[in-house]
């Protein structure tokens, strides 16, 4: 087993009651709490478990996924300067089984193989993408090389389902089959975005934006809906709940993605951790620059001939390109579809009976997530 970065104070998440009733969690937040604080308060719950499902690996891939975790340096010392994600996925399951009135801490098997899946696509996309940076340090295939970044990506997807088949209850196979048709529609979405770089700019082959859509509803609305739906399948909810929380997840995903590619393209790069115009550079056909095209007119006849010239879209061109989109409006297109797909999973949360302090922090957090700026 691994020797890995542990929290300094020991944490464990309480057991679950073999006699449960449906009655709501005693959070030890308030509902006034600040985001942040619920966020924290997940994080702490899910970690130990997290831990020790990395200690299980091989050490020299538990090494990488300690990496690409944020908790160790290259060397494998405990790094107390690196980022360790934010926890969004894991406070999203935990909150969908205090939602429908569990415990959160039934949650935590459905928390840690999210977790897990997330990381694992992390280190798989950078390679195809050809990302040399995550989270402000080199990317796990930059430091350790390609293929110990795929052999580590695979062994936390197979760690992924461990911790769900292994996870105690009557709900383990319905929660194994939602991780699985999950993993289904990631792959879908990464074909389909890979795909999306051979097709040109402009014509009858061009990328719409509703396929886009498409796209990132399988690439990353169903991740952020695996785990709100997790959480509520491990709580022990009615098929029509899980369901409604998987469509508010997906709903999120969207958004999500939506000011991500903002991101991606006028982002900071000292908060994203990316080169300014990163998705610029790469030529990928994200949400704003689509939009910006399907509009037509001048602007946008312009841009295609900057970007089908074949030279690449750095410094100045990118810097142009930027602006064109801007003009063209596909910044403020994107932001009005962040702010849709916000909506309809707000909706969903509201049409949806669930335990109303859960509820508001679920709804916090969707809020919180589009405000973002990393």
């Amino acid at each position: 087993m691994n020797t890995l970065p542990t929290p300094s104070t020991p944490l464990r998440a309480a057991p679950a009651s073999a006699a449960r009733a449906r009655t709501v969690v005693r959070a030890p937040l308030p509902p006034a709490a600040p985001v942040g604080g619920h966020v924290a308060r997940c994080r702490a719950l899910v970690r130990p478990a997290l831990v020790e499902a990395v200690g299980r690996l091989h050490p020299w891939t538990g090494e990488m996924a300690a990496y690409a975790l944020g908790w160790a340096d290259p060397a494998g010392t405990p790094d107390p300067t690196g980022s360790e994600g934010k926890g969004v996925r894991q406070a999203l399951a935990l909150l969908g089984a205090e939602a429908v009135g569990a415990d959160g801490a039934e949650a935590v098997p459905g928390a840690v193989a999210v977790e897990l899946v997330h990381t694992f696509s992390l280190l798989h996309d950078d390679i195809m993408d050809a990302d040399a940076l995550r989270r402000q340090r080199p990317a796990v295939w930059k430091e350790y090389g390609t293929g110990p970044a795929v052999l580590a990506g695979d062994a936390l997807l197979a760690q992924a389902v461990a911790v769900l088949a292994e996870a105690p209850g009557r709900h383990t196979g319905a929660a194994v089959r939602r991780l699985c048709g999950t993993l289904n529609d990631l792959v879908s979405g990464q074909a389909e975005d890979l795909r999306f770089e051979d097709r040109p700019w402009h014509g009858p082959g061009a990328v719409s934006p509703d396929q886009y859509r498409s796209m990132a509803e399988h690439k990353t609305g169903a991740l952020l809906g695996c785990a709100l739906a997790l959480g509520a399948v491990l709580g022990g909810a009615p098929d029509r709940t899980v369901t409604a929380l998987d469509r508010a997840g997906r709903h999120l995903g969207l958004a999500f993605q939506a000011v991500d590619d903002v991101l991606g393209i006028w982002g900071d790069p000292a908060v994203t951790g990316k080169p300014v115009h990163a998705d610029l550079r790469r030529g990928k056909k994200t949400y704003p620059v689509l939009v910006a095209l399907a509009g037509g007119g001048e602007v946008a006849h312009e841009l295609v001939t900057l970007l089908s010239s074949g030279r690449p879209v750095d410094g100045e061109a990118a810097e142009l390109v930027a602006a064109l989109v801007e003009e063209a409006g596909g910044r403020a297109a994107t932001r009005d579809e962040a702010r849709r797909h916000l909506d309809a999973a707000r909706r969903v949360l509201r049409e949806t009976p669930l335990e109303p302090t859960a509820a508001r922090r679920l709804d916090a957090l969707f809020a919180h997530l589009l405000d973002r700026t990393w």
